[in-house]
């Protein structure tokens, strides 16, 4: 399985169950079989740009939210990540990431 493929199937049973979707409500809306789209939550199973359409009509959700996989990386992508957001920030937006981090993250 692919990692592209793993993700967006974890993204679309995240955001299904953020909108109180059991797997079997959303299949029947989009017109699939619950076992077809297990197969997409878990990413043995590409959904087709006509079901992917649908599951964001019915999600009510943009497209590309289904493509923020960000929140999925491990600690060593998410730090080299933030490394390079950091490094190219100038000094005001540095100055207020810190404060969000000294803020948010225990002493």
């Amino acid at each position: 399985m692919s990692e592209q493929k793993q993700l967006l199937g974890a993204r679309i049973k995240e955001l299904r169950k953020e909108k109180g979707y059991t797997q079997q409500q959303l299949a029947e809306l989009i017109d699939i079989d619950s076992k077809h789209l297990s197969k997409i939550e878990v990413g043995s199973s590409y959904p087709s740009l006509y079901n992917l359409e649908k599951i964001t009509n019915i999600l009510n959700i943009k497209m590309q939210d289904l493509f923020k996989f960000e929140h999925h990386k491990n600690r060593d992508e998410l730090l080299k990540d933030m490394f390079v957001l950091l490094n190219n920030a100038d000094d005001n937006c540095l100055k207020q990431a810190y404060k969000v981090l000294y803020d948010i993250i225990p002493n």
